[in-house]
């Protein structure tokens, strides 16, 4: 993944994109999100902590309201374009296979989920969650924006330990 984020950042940055704006997009997209926003502002573009942390949240928490508020019509609209429904049932029952903490703790499952900052974790996947097991949208909002928080502040301390070990 560091090449990945390395790549982007070059790329972004090779075309007159500022640094704060670089990690900002990173934050925003689904599977990178805050988690590799962070690694990028920390040890790829040597921001200061605190201002790549604001940066990576706020560009990950940004699609949390869209996603938990559209996306069930949206999946219904994909269903009905002719080779879309199958990749569309396949990301639900993907996702829907992740409900276990969620079906076990409740909306805290939905912030455990979220703040362990693993691979398939994280704002999007927990916000398509809450849809998908239709659960009130502002508890999951503050639950998720939370769980960004914490997985944020846990890739800043791992980030920032990464790079006293590397010098």
């Amino acid at each position: 993944m560091e090449e990945v984020c390395r790549t982007l950042q070059e790329f972004l940055s090779a075309h007159g994109i500022p640094d704060w704006l670089v990690v900002f997009i990173i934050s925003l997209l689904p599977v990178l999100e805050c988690r590799l926003g962070m690694f990028t502002a920390i040890s790829l573009l040597k921001m200061n902590p605190f201002v790549g942390f604001i940066i990576s949240f706020f560009g990950n928490i940004l699609p949390i309201p869209f996603i938990l508020l559209l996306i069930n019509k949206i999946f219904e609209w994909l269903k009905k374009i002719p080779g879309i429904k199958k990749p569309i049932i396949w990301l639900e029952e993907k996702t829907l296979k992740k409900r276990d903490k969620i079906d076990k703790y409740g909306i805290w499952g939905l912030l455990i989920f979220v703040a362990i900052p693993l691979p398939g974790t994280g704002a999007w996947t927990g916000s398509l969650l809450a849809s998908l097991l239709n659960l009130d949208r502002k508890k999951s909002f503050g639950v998720i924006s939370i769980g960004v928080f914490i997985a944020g502040l846990i890739i800043s301390v791992a980030s920032a330990v990464f790079n006293v070990a590397m010098y």
